[in-house]
């Protein structure tokens, strides 16, 4: 766990360094939004792809998903009933208290989740990270999360046509369709393509963690204070959600243990496309992401003990 979290350290400390340096006058926000896209729409699919297709399809292939919506949308309740009494004693705002909402709720569970749990429980932790990710929290993200941002901000209204629209383009998810298929027909896919879907896998993982660091930023004493109560609620009540909604579900091994590492992920990158979207606070966003991330780096390695 140590060796894994120092080499995400140093290449996320590489995508800071990118960030403070602008090698040929690149903006960082540009090289992120270039780096996900290239990501998400060609690479990721490839590892949805060969991973589902290859990989046993189990009870703990349904009852994964279904422990992460509800430990998402438990973490949406307490959030929100939080905010609703910190706004009391505090001055935030609507704006910052949906960024807050959406950050101790929806967690990093691809970019940075992927390549720390295959790096800990090796490359059978990815189906359940792609499971986790795919069918519950991207779709949450992109209805509930969508909803939540739009009803707190001041841009445009989020509607369930364009949410559905917005999931059922992402490539990742007709990969994941395609692996289910190819795999319930029992189809062996031939070397060469195995190779193919493995090159293409490999990039994955330095990319992601790389893009996090582009999106870090130095947060103000005043904003850490107020950002507390959505910190802990990340990354500590939800891994303890999730610890016992898959005792409730029956899940274990594997399974089990990625299910409460997913939910113990710092804050999803993807909260600021929807904060900018819908007009939220962007700048307390990418703040959360920072505390969140750095934060993660004590508590992850203590939950990955508990676990054991």
């Amino acid at each position: 766990m140590a060796e894994n979290l120092i080499a995400f350290f140093i290449i996320i400390a590489g995508g800071v360094f990118f960030k403070w340096k602008r090698p040929g006058g690149l903006e960082p926000d540009t090289a992120r939004h270039v780096i996900n896209t290239t990501v998400i729409r060609f690479f990721l699919p490839a590892m949805c792809f060969k991973v589902i297709a290859s990989s046993p399809i189990d009870a703990n292939t349904v009852l994964l998903p279904l422990s992460a919506l509800i430990t998402i949308l438990v973490c949406l309740a307490i959030s929100f009933l939080t905010y609703c009494a910190v706004e009391k004693f505090t001055s935030v705002s609507k704006k910052e208290k949906g960024v807050f909402i959406l950050a101790a709720s929806f967690g990093n569970v691809t970019f940075l989740g992927l390549p720390l749990l295959t790096g800990l429980y090796g490359e059978g932790a990815a189906k359940y990270v792609l499971l986790y990710d795919l069918l519950a929290t991207t779709p949450l993200l992109w209805f509930a999360g969508a909803a939540i941002a739009s009803a707190y901000g001041k841009g445009e209204k989020a509607s369930v046509k364009e949410s559905f629209i917005i999931v059922a383009k992402l490539p990742p998810i007709w990969a994941l369709i395609a692996g289910f298929a190819v795999n319930f027909a029992g189809f062996q896919l031939p070397s060469f393509l195995n190779k193919t879907l493995d090159l293409l896998s490999m990039p994955i993982v330095p990319m992601m963690i790389f893009s996090v660091g582009l999106a870090l930023t130095i947060p103000k004493i005043k904003e850490i204070v107020v950002a507390v109560p959505a910190i802990i609620i990340k990354l500590c009540v939800s891994p303890l959600i999730a610890y016992g909604v898959v005792l409730l579900l029956g899940i274990n091994g594997l399974a089990l243990k990625s299910s409460v590492m997913e939910a113990a992920m710092p804050s999803m990158v993807l909260t600021l496309v929807l904060s900018s979207q819908f007009k939220l606070e962007n700048k307390l966003a990418a703040l959360m992401i920072a505390l969140t991330t750095a934060s993660s780096f004590i508590t992850m390695p203590l939950i990955s003990l508990l676990l054991k």
